[in-house]
């Protein structure tokens, strides 16, 4: 086996969810889901596929009318998109690294704005890239960019810059006047952007139904891959599908890798996300809506605990704090709170040796009342300690 393989870190989230996984005592806030199920138009949508016997292999760019559905999806998001720049894949997991492979050779310079959700700083890794972090900045809880120092560490040797906004699991989102400054600089370098905006619709600011996106400044053919999942906006985590929007003189050869790595999602799960965006009005404003109000339930509460410290997001689903007087390691913090509270929650040096000292909480939750117990556990363990 590769020695880079096997050096590559365990998931430090799936640690501590190994370590109360079993227990019914364990309020559960580790992972990066809602615990609501997928509507139930979507669902059927598979069953029908199902029934129908569409069990076959697919096109490897995914299926044309889906294809067609999101790039109408994204245009009236953004600027238009055309179906030919877009590439179905089996989850956004897989979109990312089909983007890296597509992108990095072994040896390249690759710069990640961090701290960020675990395997986008490990895919470079595994194809061989040489990995430089340029982290964002805590100031009362708020984590913000340091655009002059990124755009330093991107240099015209620097293959592909990795962002993520909104952010897992900061909720730092980039800013218009950012994101046309990077992607100046980057047509400057040469460098390739992958964005990854599967988060872009959990987005709690009142000046639009989406957070900025990097395809709202860039020209079709500019050096950008964007990625995105059906998982977050859609409730749909466990379906493992995904979307990228590239230039189009690599959309043939992205077909070709997808050839190799899965061969192409499966049909019925294209079926389900179709039926998800022709219904995207109906389903995603709710999901948004109960999502903010989940934010706008716990942020308040920890805010309030004494020697907690954290900054309302902007996006995402994730309440990012730490504990000033708490343990300097995320790791043995969160199975301390497993053991000793039955409160779940992710370690925050899970993204980036920055955050060591931080927790995540995904406060994606069906039932208000369950956050609420969760930050009276929180509160009676701190209390326990003083």
């Amino acid at each position: 086996m590769r020695q880079t393989i096997l050096d590559l870190e365990e998931s430090k989230i799936r640690e501590v969810a190994n370590a109360g996984m079993g227990r019914s005592d364990v309020l559960a806030f580790w992972f990066g889901e809602s615990d609501e199920v997928t509507p139930d138009i979507v669902r059927q949508a598979a069953i029908d596929s199902l029934q129908r016997g569409e069990t076959f292999y697919a096109h490897n760019l995914g299926l044309p009318e889906l294809r067609e559905a999101v790039a109408g999806y994204t245009s009236r998001l953004h600027r238009p998109v055309g179906a030919q720049r877009i590439a179905i894949t089996s989850g956004g997991v897989n979109a990312l690294m089909l983007a890296v492979q597509a992108l990095v050779d072994a040896g390249d310079d690759v710069v990640a704005v961090t701290p960020v959700w675990p395997n986008l700083t490990a895919q470079p890794l595994i194809l061989g890239a040489r990995l430089r972090r340029v982290s964002l900045t805590p100031r009362d809880g708020a984590w913000t960019l340091d655009l002059p120092r990124l755009l330093e560490a991107v240099t015209p040797a620097t293959k592909l810059l990795i962002v993520n906004a909104p952010n897992n699991p900061t909720g730092w989102t980039l800013s218009r006047a950012e994101q046309q400054a990077i992607l100046a600089h980057c047509r400057r370098t040469g460098t390739w952007i992958l964005a990854d905006e599967v988060y872009e619709r959990l987005y709690y600011a009142d000046d639009g139904a989406c957070a900025p996106s990097f395809l709202d400044v860039a020209q079709p053919e500019d050096r950008l891959v964007v990625a995105h999942s059906f998982s977050k906006s859609f409730l749909m985590t466990g379906w493992r599908l995904g979307w990228l929007v590239m230039p189009e003189s690599m959309t043939h050869a992205m077909g070709k890798l997808i050839e190799f790595n899965t061969s192409c999602a499966s049909v019925f799960t294209q079926r389900a996300a179709l039926a998800a965006l022709q219904h995207t009005d109906a389903i995603t404003p709710r999901v948004v809506a109960h999502l903010k109000a989940c934010r706008d339930r716990l942020v308040p509460q920890l805010q309030a605990l004494p020697g907690v410290e954290l900054a309302m997001p902007q996006g995402g689903m994730y309440a990012f704090f730490r504990l000033l007087a708490g343990e300097d390691d995320s790791l043995r913090l969160a199975k301390r709170l497993v053991a000793e509270a039955g409160l779940g929650i992710a370690p925050g040096n899970a993204f980036a040796p920055e955050a060591q000292g931080w927790l995540r909480w995904c406060f994606a939750s069906k039932d208000l009342a369950r956050l609420d117990r969760g930050v009276e556990r929180l509160a009676g363990w701190l209390q326990a300690r003083r």
